[in-house]
């Protein structure tokens, strides 16, 4: 057999994947993942941080300049191609999901003093907005989020992990879309009320409602809560319990479960994308308003 590379465009856009003609005598391809180690992403990327253990268990830490992540369009469309680099690394075995500092994502610089043309909405922000949601899912892997602070930004990266652990710390929303005047479009308008309910959900999202740890545990969002010094510990000892299990059985229950909420997500999230892109054609914040958190997620001012 002739294994020469084939060239085909719509595959020679994607760097994950080589796609080979079996022969010359039919019309049989081969496709094959182009697999990563983490030597070639651990340095890649500004506001990620990578840590791996002997047996495979991934911590990835969201910062800014090692301390609290201040999202935006940067972290926004590299994380999808985070979760594309660690999916296609076979020695990752278990994610463990955190953020540094105080926070998981609370801050975020949403600014803008124009809004946001639809022509640039569908040629940029469309495609990562698409595979933040969607390449986390294509992990076939377990992964844990361990909220060490308040998640009011994006609070569905951590949700859509398989076991969510919070400090007492933390705190759950949806602040960067109705409380600052943007359509939640993005997957939350799923995400949300499928774990919690569509009249909770809509309460929260339409209100900017802020859940407290132990609340978001009440309603079946979190797992534990925990002091925040026995966070990490927790999902490490969690992640070492999963390794017990054989491997395919691991990945291929995460893509049991992933499966219902792709199925979910399938029409909704392009739909919902596209009117949020309507509407920041019409209105873009030029300030972030952040969420007013609980007493028990209070945070010191900022720079200290």
């Amino acid at each position: 057999m002739d294994f020469a590379p084939f060239k085909d465009d719509s595959l020679a856009r994607d760097p994950l994947y080589t796609c080979y003609k079996v022969d010359d005598y039919s019309l049989s391809y081969k496709i094959v993942f182009r697999t990563m180690k983490l030597n070639e992403y651990a340095n890649q990327y500004e506001n990620f941080r990578f840590e791996r253990t002997e047996d495979g268990v991934l911590t990835i830490t969201l910062h800014s300049n090692g301390g609290d992540l201040v999202w935006g369009m940067k972290p926004d469309a590299a994380l999808g191609k985070v979760y594309l680099d660690i999916a296609n690394d076979p020695e990752n075995k278990v994610i463990i999901l955190t953020g540094a500092g105080d926070t998981f994502i609370h801050y975020e610089d949403l600014k803008s003093e124009t809004t946001i043309p639809p022509s640039v909405w569908g040629s940029y922000v469309l495609p990562f907005a698409l595979g933040l949601i969607h390449n986390q899912l294509e992990i076939d892997i377990p992964m844990i989020a361990a909220v060490n602070g308040p998640a009011t930004v994006h609070a569905e990266q951590a949700l859509l992990c398989d076991i969510v652990l919070a400090s007492d710390t933390a705190a759950f929303g949806d602040q960067p879309h109705f409380p600052n005047g943007l359509v939640p479009g993005d997957g939350v308008q799923v995400i949300w009320p499928m774990l919690i309910g569509m009249n909770r959900a809509r309460y929260l999202m339409y209100t900017g409602q802020i859940l407290d740890a132990h609340e978001a545990k009440n309603l079946g969002l979190v797992s534990e809560v925990l002091p925040r010094d026995a966070l990490l510990p927790r999902a490490h000892e969690i992640a070492r319990q999963l390794l017990q299990t054989p491997e395919l059985t691991r990945r291929l229950s995460r893509r049991a479960f992933n499966a219902v909420i792709k199925q979910q997500l399938a029409n909704t999230l392009p739909y919902g994308l596209a009117l949020e892109g309507l509407g920041a054609a019409h209105y873009w914040p030029r300030t972030f308003k952040e969420a007013k958190l609980p007493p028990s997620a209070q945070l010191p001012p900022r720079g200290q």
